[in-house]
């Protein structure tokens, strides 16, 4: 086998195949010739890329492998790791991008001699996106340039480096400080703007570092690869599919911030149309991001912005910058204009440094617009003993346990006077007594201006209703708000959840996101009481012992069915649910004696046609409706697919696409006036979902139960969920309620289960089912439809009466219903 060549593991021929990990180690056992490990350990072994791809081809188990699937497996076998794979990857990305004309002539070249031409190309693209390595674009004092490392061109009116000056040129590129044919004399030395002025000391190295030729050698392949990729979708979306597989490949390493809950964020530290900012001073809005992790937050940053970011990972920094810099329109920042030569000859507006911020920022002396944040919560060593004369500490030194109050005071801090800062914080921040007075403080001055209270399931951790804090930077001279904005969505997210099927408690699986982003940016802009939903609270109110800001305390939560004409209105709806219950009762059971039938399976009815096996992938808050594994449980209607609007009119569009309002027949636009669109996943270009059609039969691959949902126009349309597997009849030979009928029977299902500790696992190809003329089955599909609608009857009664029941004990508690 080459040096370095890629590997793939197991579960990765798995997923080139399109078969399961258990087909996989039959074949190793079955077939002498299977390719040998050459890698990784005896319980997780590791095989040559190349040999797997002829092996499947040999055996016909693969026609060709897709695209993107190759150059992902050969990131994640990538010999120095997937995430220094990515490194490579997204500066090769970039500079397809920014300079094609470059890259097509470097490819030219050998892999020797293109890894060699390589760190030259890639430092000028990476200095006129992120700028220059460091300010002075040498290296610091004390720190001698390593053997074999590229030495980074100083400024736009630098002399070249050292490897450029001996008459050594890299194709397509003009040394800096020279004049290209065309172009104009290079100006005086400026400040670059991605190196802003900061405190002396401060560590002011680029997050990307310039890679060698040497470490570049093995990734060659890679890089041309992922050329070929972006050729077919772009550069920026490439990027986003490597990045969204390696962060579902480790999922326990990151916090993620939600795309849905970053737009909320983005859109509530919008500035209004009407807010003065003088061109010629502040020709861009600056947003900074002071806890960057994978950059969501700077990516849902709409219009030209100079965006600045920080994190502590020096590895995720730097992905995060090469995200930043490759989402041109996602990220909101406009890409610098080429000059004459083909160079940018504007500079960037995007700066993302590495280091713990509140021990050692690097944005010390930065006044922003606006600051969004997802704080690490619950951090004992953020540094109190070490910070407790900080400067930034204005309201108070906060407690070793408060850590997400000294990031609230941090964010105020490297805002300009007025401008706003969003942060996601825990629920616990707003009632700790610990962190009262700082609390009070941030009242009397006026710098917190709403707490927002999220359903259950918005952003990790799940099971936690997280809280949203709008603070603004006091102006001196202006007399401080003299109220704060108290919102809480949780009761929205329950009253969709019965409205729609779902249990009430809010989940990721059952968050209605579109009601509940339209009611938090209703109740921001507004800064009005709306019932149960917000409450616009005089601060003397809050000014007492506990300052407690739980929402829930000041807005208790709508009882179900709301006042007792509401009630009057559920309990009509539960009698009609009963008298239909009624109705659709089946008839008394006839006795008859078994019959044996000749039998099939599921998988051999695969491969003779008669039905197709899909497994589910897409996850909700994605790309339009998904019908996940809970909504089959329940008899729900697949999230997401109520997209409502501020009047409460239908919203309609595909994924991705503008959001027209059913009644006005227009597009709908953001604070800002951009268009709103339906949510996207994370990542740009996951694996292509499957999309239900009517007759499709579902079954949920985990727990053991005997549920079966068959797909009618309510759902059509909608994604397949995770942990779900979809049967896709051909209406010629099977008719679909037939076929959910039989599959489940209990014995039937206790037969296709394999069972673990903890949970059991349906293997759909070993279901059961009899040979019958389609005839016949349409016999047995009528009586299993009749007894669904007998189940769903049923289901819509017990929500009800659930309903009923708990409305009336509030009523009957908080005396709006007397016991007459």
């Amino acid at each position: 086998m080459p040096e370095n060549a890629t590997e793939v593991t197991a579960a990765g021929i798995a997923r080139l195949a399109g078969v399961g990990r258990a087909a996989v180690s039959n074949w190793r056992r079955r077939h002498a010739d299977f390719p040998q490990p050459v890698g990784g350990t005896a319980a997780s072994p590791s095989f040559a890329l190349a040999d797997v791809e002829q092996w499947l081809r040999d055996q016909g188990k693969l026609a060709e492998v897709p695209l993107r699937e190759r150059v992902w497996q050969e990131v994640a076998g990538h010999p120095a790791g997937a995430a220094q794979a990515l490194v490579h990857t997204g500066c090769a990305l970039l500079l397809v991008r920014d300079r094609p004309t470059a890259w097509l002539e470097l490819t030219t070249a050998s892999d020797e001699r293109m890894a060699d031409a390589l760190p030259y190309a890639v430092d000028h693209v990476l200095t006129a996106r992120l700028g220059p390595d460091t300010p002075s674009g040498a290296p610091g004092p004390g720190r001698p340039t390593p053997p074999g490392t590229v030495r980074t061109p100083r400024t736009a009116d630098s002399t070249a480096p050292d490897s450029t000056a001996s008459g050594s040129t890299t194709p397509g590129f003009t040394a800096p400080g020279s004049t290209a044919p065309g172009s104009t004399a290079p100006g005086p030395a400026v400040v670059h703007p991605a190196n802003p002025p900061a405190a002396p000391g401060v560590h002011r190295a680029r997050a990307v570092r310039t890679p060698t030729a040497q470490a570049l050698l093995p990734s060659v392949p890679l890089l041309r690869a992922a050329a070929q990729l972006a050729a077919g979708i772009g550069a920026g979306q490439t990027f986003e599919f490597l990045l969204g597989r390696h962060l579902d490949a480790n999922p326990r390493q990151f916090t993620l911030t939600p795309p849905h809950l970053a737009e909320l964020m983005a859109d509530l530290a919008e500035p209004p149309k009407d807010a003065g900012r003088p061109a010629p001073d502040r020709p861009l809005r600056s947003v900074l991001d002071p806890a960057a992790g994978t950059g969501a937050l700077l990516r849902a940053v709409a219009g030209p912005a100079a965006l600045y970011a920080q994190e502590a990972d020096a590895g995720l920094a730097a992905l995060t910058a090469l995200r930043l810099a490759l989402g041109a329109g996602g990220t909101g920042s406009s890409p610098p204009s080429p000059g004459a030569d083909g160079t940018h000859s504007s500079p960037p507006s995007l700066a993302v440094r590495t280091g713990d911020t509140l021990r050692a920022d690097a944005f010390a002396r930065l006044a922003t617009d606006t600051v969004l944040c997802h704080p690490p919560f619950n951090d004992r060593n953020w540094g109190h003993d070490e910070l407790a004369y900080d400067p930034r500490w204005e309201y108070g030194f906060p407690a070793r346990v408060e850590s997400e109050l000294a990031w609230v005071q941090h964010a105020l801090a490297r805002l300009r006077d007025g401008g706003t800062a969003v942060l996601l914080m825990p629920p616990a921040a707003a009632s700790r007594r610990s962190g009262r007075r700082i609390r009070a403080d941030l009242l009397r001055r006026g710098a917190l201006r709403a707490v927002i209270a999220l359903p259950a399931g918005a952003a990790p951790p799940y099971g936690i209703p997280l809280h949203l804090w709008v603070l603004r930077r006091p102006t001196p001279g202006v007399r401080p708000g003299p109220d704060l904005l108290l919102a809480d969505t949780a009761g929205l997210a329950a009253s969709a959840g019965e409205a729609g099927g779902k249990a009430a408690g809010g989940g990721r699986d059952r968050l209605d996101w579109p009601v509940v982003r339209a009611a938090v940016l209703d109740a921001w802009r507004d800064r009005a009481d709306h019932p149960g939903v917000s409450r616009v609270v005089p601060v003397v109110e809050l000014l007492d012992d506990d300052v407690d800001l739980a929402p829930a305390r000041y807005l208790p939560r709508p009882t179900p069915g709301g006042d007792a004409r509401g009630l009057g209105e559920v309990r009509e709806r539960l009698a009609e649910t009963l008298r239909l219950t009624t109705r659709l009762t089946p008839p008394p059971a006839t006795p008859a004696a078994p019959v044996h039938r000749p039998r099939t399976t599921v998988g051999e009815l695969a491969r003779g046609g008669a039905l197709s096996l899909h497994t589910g992938n897409a996850a909700p808050g994605g790309q339009g409706p998904v019908l996940t594994e809970h909504d089959v449980l329940t008899g729900a209607d697949p999230a997401g697919t109520s997209f409502t609007g501020p009047a409460g009119t239908q919203l309609t569009g595909a994924a991705g696409t503008p959001l027209t309002d059913a009644a006005a027949g227009a597009p709908l636009t953001g604070p800002a006036g951009t268009p709103l669109t339906s949510p996207e996943a994370p990542g740009a270009a996951p694996d292509d979902p499957v999309v239900l059609e009517p007759g499709d039969v579902v079954v949920p691959v985990l727990g053991g139960g005997t549920v079966v949902r068959v797909v009618g126009e309510r759902e059509a349309g909608a994604a397949l969920g995770r942990n779900l597997q979809l049967l896709r009849p051909d209406p010629a030979a099977l008719d679909p309620w037939f076929l959910a009928g039989f599959l489940r029977g209990t014995a039937n299902h206790r037969q296709a289960s394999s069972y673990a500790s903890t949970a059991a696992r349906l293997d759909a190809r070993r279901l059961h089912l009899p040979r019958m003329p389609l005839a016949e089955q349409r016999r047995y599909g009528e009586r299993f439809r009749e007894l669904a609608a007998f189940e769903e009857a049923l289901r819509k009664a017990e929500r009800l009466g659930g309903a009923l029941v708990q409305g009336m004990y509030d009523g009957l508690t908080d005396g709006t219903v007397t016991p007459a």
